[in-house]
């Protein structure tokens, strides 16, 4: 994913960035999809180091995750699959090499990263999508791999690109596989999200073609093109996909994140007004046909562009999704791990501290785009520390909820019951009563807190008033952060598994005791 930008050899220019006017719930709007990839592979993001502790793992982990929390995050990208390998229990495939150095090497007894993330992020009000690549499945030539790893064990579903073994997507067999190994994350995990990248077919090298003319006459599936039947073997993955994941769990969204250029408008009159490597040519990825026909709940094309590369200006490709984005969700990717401070030879345009900032005024500027997603979670700790910065302060300053998704749940959930609020020497602590069912039969699987000022406007659609979002059915908080001797007002909603809000419990006045109380 971080090479992307290399596949498109684009010249600067410079030009104005028009910054649009923001409204006040452009400023702070109540629902919008903020993200972070977590990169396990070869170590990217997490674990630091392959052969951790449990302790050093699990430390890491909620240290990025409250990282990631204080900047105004609301969704974690985590990847489980590098590999056709996992960061999870309930495999099929190895433990990841990532993860104790050694590709089969399990951690300690009862640890499952996979479950104590999920946990971690669900109870800081953050969503869990589960990264999968699909077809990868060594990353070297070299790869020492177990024996019960697939390339060993069925060698018959590989070819080879690149040095590297990805699994050949014109087999049914594969596709039934991939779906399979997925189905075991989505079955056995409370996965919010199942998210693919951009590694379909592989990136052209030079002087390599891709070995899998014996699959085609195997199974050409009435095709007489190789590059319409790759796409379309790619194209049966995602449609079984949605099919397969919505049949066992309604609510789990699935979403790709696909390089940024569709077509090119020299390609195709659909095309966007660039020139860099196109998906649909070059990947074999027909990434607008998965939105149109409804086969993905959300997209999350890369655009790791300035808004002035010459060949694809960032503007330019996030106003291309806006205008295809067919009902469905659009989360913008941002190339944070580009950032830098001037002293290198990169693209000038990204070490002005501006750039990803504007990148999101503009987003914000568009009905049709609800969110983001930036690559990666290590740059906030290194490149990236002012953008962390920036959001905290800014424009991530006040939490968001995840945008609804109707087409897979519009039904609102009932309200909390039999709010109270007492006030103690340890602040205002708050209970209340799960909500009934509702007429799908869900109940809550998380709350929102509001919190109001003695006199002021009670407005549970400004998100200034939201004082804590969990994803965790725990009807109880305790208000630490509370000033002595003030009246506060609190009301709760109830969230379901798609982040549809029920209408508000409350309100519930509460004195704050004197800093002499004692109880």
């Amino acid at each position: 994913m971080f090479k992307l930008i290399i596949y498109a050899l684009l010249t600067v220019i410079i030009t104005p960035i028009s910054l649009i006017a923001q409204s006040p719930s452009k400023i702070a709007p109540k629902r919008e999809f903020r993200g972070v990839w977590v990169a396990t592979v070869a170590n990217i993001d997490w674990p630091s180091k392959p052969g951790l502790n449990i302790d050093q793992q699990k430390q890491e982990l909620i240290g990025l995750l409250e990282q990631h929390k204080a900047n105004g995050m609301n969704a974690i990208i985590l990847q489980v699959r590098p590999a056709a390998d996992a960061f999870y229990l309930k495999s099929r495939e190895p433990w990841s090499q990532w993860l104790m150095g050694k590709q089969g090497m399990a951690p300690a007894p009862g640890y499952d990263p996979l479950a104590f993330a999920i946990k971690e992020a669900h109870s800081r009000g953050m969503e869990l999508h589960a990264w999968f690549n699909p077809y990868r499945a060594t990353m070297s030539a070299s790869a020492v791999v177990s024996p019960d790893h697939m390339t060993r064990k069925r060698p018959d579903l590989f070819f080879v690109y690149g040095g590297k073994k990805q699994f050949d997507p014109g087999i049914p067999e594969v596709r039934e596989y991939i779906v399979q190994v997925i189905l075991d994350v989505v079955k056995g995990y409370d996965v919010d999200g199942i998210h693919f990248d951009d590694y379909f077919y592989p990136y052209k090298i030079a002087g390599q073609n891709i070995n899998d003319a014996a699959t085609f006459n195997k199974y050409p599936n009435g095709f007489s093109n190789i590059a319409d039947w790759r796409r379309n073997n790619v194209d049966l993955l995602i449609k079984q996909l949605d099919d397969s994941i919505h049949h066992y769990k309604k609510y789990v969204k699935f979403g790709v994140s696909p390089f940024g250029i569709w077509k090119n408008l020299s390609e195709d009159s659909l095309g966007s007004a660039t020139n860099g490597l196109s998906n649909y040519a070059e990947l074999y990825a027909d990434s607008r046909k998965w939105v149109k026909e409804g086969w993905v709940d959300y997209i999350n094309p890369q655009v790791y562009f300035s808004f002035t590369r010459r060949a694809a200006p960032f503007a330019t490709i996030a106003d291309w999704w806006t205008n295809n984005a067919f009902g469905r969700h659009v989360y913008i990717g941002h190339g944070a791990y580009l950032i830098h401070n001037g002293s290198t030879r990169k693209e000038a345009a990204w070490a002005f501290p501006n750039q990803i900032p504007n990148q999101i005024r503009h987003i914000r500027g568009s009905n049709l785009i609800q969110g983001s997603v930036f690559f990666s979670s290590k740059s906030f700790s290194t490149v990236a520390r002012a953008l962390g910065d920036s959001l905290r302060n800014n424009y991530y300053k006040y939490p968001a909820l995840p945008p609804q998704m109707p087409w897979l749940d519009d039904v609102v959930p009932n309200q909390p019951l039999n709010l109270n609020a007492e006030a103690h020497a340890d602040g205002v602590h708050l209970k209340w009563e799960r909500p009934l069912k509702a007429s799908d039969g869900e109940t809550a699987s998380g709350y929102v807190i509001y919190r109001f000022n003695e006199g002021e406007k009670i407005d549970v659609l400004d998100a200034r008033n939201i004082m804590r979002i969990s994803f965790e059915d725990f009807p109880s908080f305790i208000d630490t952060n509370v000033e002595r001797g003030k009246r506060y007002n609190y009301m709760v909603t109830a969230l379901d598994r798609l982040k549809n809000e029920s209408e508000p419990s409350g309100p519930v006045g509460v004195q704050t005791k004197e800093l002499a109380s004692v109880e």
